[in-house]
């Protein structure tokens, strides 16, 4: 399939799975027992959205017809989109904002790099814009695993949350996590819907990973946010750490995350010591090899 053709198989999609989450008496319809499927009919969000019927089931049909901002607007109140979504629904629709031009290189400058090297003992990582890692710290080595010792193609944070065992024992409520990250991955999707190393990633996880195929066709969109989770480290057991994402500026599409142990459950000396840890036996490492 075309990069269009995919994108308007996403829009279709989008919209089907959001009217059928809407129930006519959420938006002042009778119910009746003759529906065979959940949710608002075609005609139905064609009449509430003020456009007719014909023009809607043709952008569910997929066709490469015109749409305005002024009738996405009034999609998006019909289907009661949160702003997350609402942002979905323009990017496949519209292609804002427009992503045309060819992407950047997706390299980390050596600025970067020596701001991961000197954040020790706070683990962070920098992600490009598939989620691939480009860049981390010894921090991060430490906490989660050496990413290093992942074959390139593997190394990307989605797809290491549903393939890496080390990865989903680390992650307390793994199925919640596992959720959360599909739906703020969808997000980042829509920029790049129809990319060809998008859709190769999304169908080697539908391959791979039943929770991965159950819970992408939910069109579940979140924001990339602040976050507070919880960690069963085996060094040290139990720990909350908080997480928070920064844009490059030179190359906005590359995000630097963030790692901070918390004070619950001791984590910051807990952190603290799984990283003191990974030092000293790295110091090992290299004495022995310079012996």
């Amino acid at each position: 399939m075309a990069k269009d053709e995919i994108r308007r198989q996403e829009l279709s999609d989008f919209l089907r799975n959001r009217r059928g989450r809407i129930a006519p008496a959420d938006v002042g319809l009778p119910e009746t027992n003759r529906r065979r499927t959940p949710g608002l009919r075609r005609e139905e969000v064609a009449q509430l959205a003020g456009v007719s019927a014909t023009w809607y089931t043709w952008l569910e049909q997929k066709r490469p017809i015109g749409v305005s901002s002024g009738v996405l607007d009034s999609l998006a109140r019909v289907l009661r989109l949160d702003p997350a979504e609402r942002m979905q629904l323009f990017q496949l629709a519209l292609r804002q904002p427009v992503l045309e031009s060819p992407s950047k290189r997706e390299t980390v400058s050596p600025l970067i790099r020596r701001l991961l090297d000197q954040t020790d003992p706070v683990p962070a990582f920098v992600i490009g814009r598939r989620w691939d890692v480009l860049a981390w710290n010894r921090a991060a080595l430490a906490f989660f695993f050496d990413f290093e010792q992942v074959p390139s193609n593997e190394r990307n944070t989605l797809w290491l949350i549903f393939t890496s065992s080390t990865l989903r024992s680390l992650l307390v409520d793994w199925r919640s996590r596992g959720q959360d990250t599909v739906a703020r991955f969808r997000a980042d999707y829509g920029r790049h819907a129809g990319d060809a190393h998008f859709v190769q990633l999304v169908e080697r996880l539908k391959s791979v990973s039943p929770e991965f195929a159950e819970w992408w066709p939910r069109h579940d969109i979140l924001p990339m946010t602040e976050g507070r989770n919880a960690y069963d480290h085996p060094q040290v057991g139990r720990m909350i750490v908080e997480h928070t994402t920064f844009s490059v500026i030179d190359n906005p599409e590359l995000r630097l995350i963030v790692f901070l142990a918390t004070a619950a459950s001791d984590s910051i000396a807990k952190m603290k010591k799984i990283v003191a840890t990974f030092r000293k036996g790295a110091s090992s490492i290299s004495s022995g090899a310079r012996r």
